[in-house]
């Protein structure tokens, strides 16, 4: 995460929020879990028309026809002349995307297909050889190569072919690396915020799915120049903030309740609002939901469960203006170091 000064991300905060956000905060949906919970209902179908699209998705890529490989630079190459065994040879493709070759001198391989390099060599020996009968086998491809970074154990550019997939890969480069967490060896890798670029578009890839349960769907063919980053679990946090008694921001776990992370933040302060404000989806895009904290304790609805990025906010009262959040909560030193400093995790354990 790129580190921002107090100053420069209330400044952002700021901007983000300023002239978009006004009204009561009792007009925002109330999360509480239930059935006819209308932000429920409202992201719920937000979720299931993505996942569609998403789906559509996967299944045209999964349809796709595999590229037909080309000769590039770097690639080792075995020439048969039938019957010229003298100038036949195997080599390395140059720098220059060429190879030398007795009669033709340096014939241009680089960008063509198999067949189309042997037509090539072919047409350029007529004139010294009869009917020349040219084939060509490779040998080595470090041509056809994807990127994996982030939290693997040996990040680095690796060398695919048609059978590589998503899991392949992450294989190749030795799986999730771990970080000494508080005298504990944790798993680093978030695997729900990891992500697949291609031609400059992310992929909607499930890497929970591709990875640990083998989909098929997910578990995508691995392209020439697909850029793959595993998140950093480090990364994955929820902060909480405002009238607790212990603000912090804890490493995300699945399955995190909101009354679970209240309590590990000490609980409410006697100061506190009779709501606690969800804000999920980022700063720049952000969505914000109430919660009956009391309501839950009461047993009348069901305990919230929390996603990665979650800034749980305990607001003091009811405030007039959403610009007065940003005015009050947002520029304050403790936001701004939980929210950037990543010593300021816990473990959830």
């Amino acid at each position: 995460m790129r580190r921002l000064t107090p100053f420069v991300f209330a400044a952002l905060a700021a901007g983000c929020y300023s002239g978009r956000m006004t009204g009561n905060y009792d007009s925002v949906f109330e999360l509480n879990n239930t059935e006819d919970d209308s932000a429920v209902i409202e992201e719920t179908g937000r979720d299931e028309a993505a996942a569609a699209r998403n789906m559509e998705r996967l299944l045209a890529l999964s349809r796709e026809e595999d590229p037909v490989y080309r000769i590039n630079a770097g690639d080792e190459v075995d020439i048969r002349v039938y019957g010229h065994e003298d100038i036949s040879l195997k080599t390395k493709v140059g720098p220059d995307g060429t190879v030398g070759m007795a009669f033709v001198g340096q014939v241009k391989l680089s960008g063509r297909t198999i067949a189309g390099g042997a037509e090539e060599i072919r047409k350029g020996l007529e004139p010294y050889v009869k009917n020349p009968v040219v084939s060509i086998s490779v040998c080595e491809i470090v041509s056809e190569t994807a990127t994996i970074a982030g939290a693997c154990k040996r990040p680095g550019v690796y060398g695919i072919s048609n059978s590589t997939r998503l899991a392949d890969l992450y294989a190749m480069a030795g799986s999730s690396d771990a970080r000494l967490f508080n005298g504990v060896d944790v798993d680093v890798a978030d695997l729900e915020n990891s992500l697949i670029i291609r031609k400059g578009e992310a992929l909607p890839v499930d890497f929970r799915k591709a990875i640990e349960r083998g989909d098929a769907l997910n578990n995508l063919r691995i392209r020439k120049g697909d850029y793959v980053y595993i998140a950093q679990r480090m990364e994955a946090s929820v902060t909480v903030c405002g009238e607790v008694r212990n603000p912090h921001r804890r490493l995300f776990e699945p399955g995190m309740g909101l009354i679970e992370t209240l309590t590990a933040a000490g609980w409410m302060e006697d100061t506190h609002w009779c709501n606690v404000i969800i804000i999920r989806d980022g700063l720049s895009n952000p969505k914000m939901y109430k919660v009956d904290v009391d309501g839950i304790l009461a047993g009348r609805c069901r305990n919230v469960t929390l996603k990665a990025g979650d800034i749980v906010y305990v607001p003091k009262d009811n405030m007039a203006e959403y610009n007065v959040f940003v005015r009050k909560l947002l520029p304050t030193v403790q936001v701004v170091n939980l929210l950037m400093s990543r010593n300021s995790l816990v473990n959830p354990n």
